[in-house]
């Protein structure tokens, strides 16, 4: 069983949250999801829906996979020491971690992807890659994997990096039951980009 963190901040982008969690659901009986947040108080998304985290970062950080969403207030969540600092530590101890749209920017602030290969949001990516510039940034890219890190660019491009890492996990055969199951046409070229042309940006 591996143990999954996802790191709640408020004004989380829903679809970068709720659509890995619909794929890793599937494999509950492999992958135990805690929803970790700053305080116990209930995150408001960045469409008004109220989750209310299992943990806080007081609770520890020791987790299997770490799991970073992006929304709006990112960066604002990478800005509060206690936030960073958690998730530095997280991603020392995880065997996998993982990042959609600007939850890359977040990781980045910290440093952890320092010296790596990384995408995010394309819409945005000119604005906030400013703020990780020891990180290898790749404009063209539906996911990147950079040894155990894996981002992706914007918002339902986490649910195909999310089909590529259970895939690497279990097998491309039971990541592919799971696009199946909840009728997901799964994009599996991580090179395949068409968002970053219309955000004109050019090739890695």
């Amino acid at each position: 069983m591996k143990s999954l963190a996802i790191f709640l901040f408020p004004g989380v982008q829903t679809l970068d949250l709720f659509g890995p969690v619909e794929l890793l659901g599937g494999f509950e009986d492999r992958i135990a999801m805690t929803l970790v947040a700053e305080t116990p108080a209930p995150v408001v998304t960045r469409h008004g829906q109220r989750v209310v985290p299992n943990k806080t970062i007081e609770d520890g950080t020791d987790y299997d996979i770490l799991l970073i969403p992006g929304g709006d207030r990112a960066i604002a969540a990478g800005r509060r020491p206690a936030a960073t600092k958690w998730i530095v530590a997280t991603c020392e101890k995880a065997e996998l971690i993982m990042t959609v749209c600007t939850g890359s920017i977040l990781l980045a602030m910290t440093g952890v992807l320092d010296g790596r290969r990384a995408t995010t949001n394309k819409q945005d990516f000119r604005d906030t890659i400013p703020l990780g510039p020891a990180v290898d940034w790749v404009a063209e890219a539906r996911w990147v994997r950079d040894g155990k890190i894996y981002t992706s660019s914007g918002v339902s491009a986490g649910m195909d990096m999310t089909l590529a890492v259970l895939a690497d996990l279990f097998g491309e055969h039971e990541a592919e039951k799971r696009a199946d199951g909840i009728e997901y046409q799964w994009h599996k070229n991580p090179t395949w980009d068409p968002f970053a042309a219309k955000a004109g940006l050019g090739a890695a």
